[in-house]
């Protein structure tokens, strides 16, 4: 590859020093003027293309010249469209991966015992209050210890850990992705692509980590005698209920995460992007991440709660008696036995107190925790 030395091509000089350019003649310039060469921009996407001889008859006797560069300079010297993007890519997915899950652990071990009395109450007949929430987390704490409140974490940490680490990268790429069909790289979605984003991400994380989730609802409602531990579960189940009793209560979950993570995802990037708009502030502090988070998390679980319950009622069914066989049929059963606010919505209440307060927690920890990440990132680039 060619590039030219005169005295009128001193942004182009440097380029000389660059393994596979060579040092050329004045007439060589006017040629490239002349639009009789690529353009320069061609020419370094092609830099691993043979080198361009001098035309017949032009060679003035002037040696050609090569020198390395280092690193650092041959970052500089390139512009940004030539410049390698497969590690940018590699440590942004690396940066969310570790993000969400670090949100999700965080988010759950800080409502561990708010969720297992909420799951419990879920599967039960018995009519939920705070009263009687208050009493069953009360009785636990005496009969069995503080920490016995949360049974069924580390199986919780099992599976959101992955859950929330492939939603939350997910949900980066998808907005990528939807940003370039839609025309928005590198702004902020309107609000369709934005509450697809969500539930594309909701959704891919849910098909990949459910057996965990269904681990995780057996181990909160059992006493510990039965479940030594999360592969005791697995054994037990996949012996006396068959393999397939891993997946009871997938489609209600995948039907209740696509309203969930949708109306979740797309109310928080929208606050955020309400609150940039009003305020001048590109980014919220994390008081207000935290907020926005709570107003995403109270939107999305109400909207997606008797779905809760309904996959919550299949997952457990082998150790209430129940026989619960479809969604519809489920529902059914619990509106005649226990009606559609004491059955499909019980446990909201609380669900209130815990959903927005696990969400917001994990939106704002997720948000920055990545910002950390970045700039920690940073830092090492400047050092090196």
């Amino acid at each position: 590859m060619c590039v030219c030395g005169s005295p009128s091509g001193r942004i182009l000089k440097r380029l000389s020093l660059l393994p596979g350019f060579v040092l050329c003649d004045r007439i060589t310039v006017e040629r490239a003027r002349a639009g009789l060469w690529p353009m320069w921009g061609k020419l370094l996407n092609r830099r691993l293309s043979p080198p361009l001889a001098p035309a017949p008859g032009m060679d003035n006797g002037v040696k050609e010249s090569k020198a390395g560069l280092t690193k650092n300079e041959l970052q500089a010297v390139l512009p940004a469209a030539v410049q390698p993007q497969g590690s940018k890519e590699d440590r942004h997915v690396v940066n969310s991966l570790m993000s969400g899950a670090f949100a999700g652990a965080v988010a759950k071990t800080s409502v561990a015992p708010l969720d297992r009395t909420k799951i419990i109450f879920q599967v039960s007949t018995n009519r939920f209050s705070a009263k009687e929430a208050y009493r069953l987390i009360y009785h636990t704490y005496r009969k069995n210890g503080f920490f016995s409140l949360w049974r069924g974490n580390s199986a919780t940490m099992v599976r959101v850990i992955p859950y929330a680490a492939i939603q939350f990268c997910a949900h980066e790429e998808y907005k990528q992705l939807l940003g370039s069909y839609y025309g928005f790289q590198g702004k902020v979605l309107t609000p369709l692509p934005r509450f697809i984003a969500g539930s594309l991400a909701g959704t891919t994380a849910t098909m990949l980590t459910y057996p965990l989730d269904m681990v995780r609802a057996r181990m909160a409602v059992t006493p510990k005698e039965m479940y030594s531990n999360i592969l005791h579960v697995f054994i037990r189940i996949s012996r006396e209920e068959g393999l397939k009793t891993l997946f009871r209560g997938f489609f209600p979950t995948m039907l209740g995460v696509i309203p969930y993570a949708g109306l979740s995802f797309f109310t928080y990037e929208t606050l955020k992007k309400f609150h940039t708009d009003h305020s001048g502030r590109r980014h919220p502090n994390p008081v207000e991440r935290l907020l926005f988070g709570a107003c995403a998390g109270l939107i999305g679980q109400s909207a997606s709660y008797p779905l809760d319950v309904v996959r919550r009622r299949m997952q457990t069914a082998g150790l209430t008696g129940h026989t619960y066989g479809t969604i519809f049929g489920t529902m059914q059963e619990i509106i005649r036995e226990e009606g559609i606010v004491r059955g499909l919505y019980k446990g909201l209440s609380m669900n209130w107190v815990k959903g927005p307060l696990a969400v917001g927690i994990s939106f704002m920890t997720f948000d920055l925790t990545k910002i950390l990440l970045q700039k920690l990132q940073r830092q090492n680039k400047l050092e090196r």
